[in-house]
């Protein structure tokens, strides 16, 4: 499936699937509707975590730190769509590691017809260099950094998603 015609559940304010769907970016919901997304925190077992640079060919945070993830697709569970998008923007494979689901958030934008969830989810585990594979045109490079150097990035108002996250850092 292309990603033009990807099709997103569409979930009701308590977070339940509606049974009806939307076409990715098509963004028609009702201020009561909202699609599922799914970010996955990678951290190596030496404490620091995986970032990647957003392309600069991104419409939207060109150039910035972020996390791996995405929308979930319909009918995918939100631990299906998190493995899947940390393996296509990193190649990491995170289903053996420790961790799982974290906590999630809900981002209303009334009138936009972009109203989500967020699932965050945190996996540590033993990855070198010559594990990762970053999906080119999502990302422009990586780094493993402390939580010190992601807290700059967020300082330098260059990390996606911070403020809505930092917990997971903790």
């Amino acid at each position: 499936m292309s990603k033009e015609t990807e099709l997103w559940d569409i979930y009701d304010a308590d977070k339940q699937k509606t049974g009806r769907t939307m076409r990715r970016n098509d963004w028609c919901l009702k201020d009561d509707e909202y699609h599922l997304t799914v970010l996955g925190v990678v951290r190596h077992t030496d404490g620091r975590y995986l970032i990647t640079k957003r392309v600069m060919t991104k419409a939207w945070a060109p150039g910035w730190w972020e996390v791996s993830g995405g929308a979930c697709m319909a009918g995918e569970e939100s631990k299906e769509a998190v493995l899947r998008e940390v393996k296509e923007e990193t190649g990491l494979d995170v289903s053996g590691f420790e961790g799982g689901y974290v906590f999630s958030y809900k981002r209303e934008n009334p009138g936009e017809g972009d109203n989500y969830f967020v699932d965050i989810y945190r996996f540590t585990g033993e990855f070198t260099e010559k594990d990762l594979c970053l999906q080119e045109e999502e990302t422009a490079g990586w780094q493993l950094a402390t939580v010190a150097e992601i807290e700059e990035y967020a300082r330098q108002g260059i990390f996606l998603h911070y403020d809505s996250i930092k917990r997971v850092f903790e």
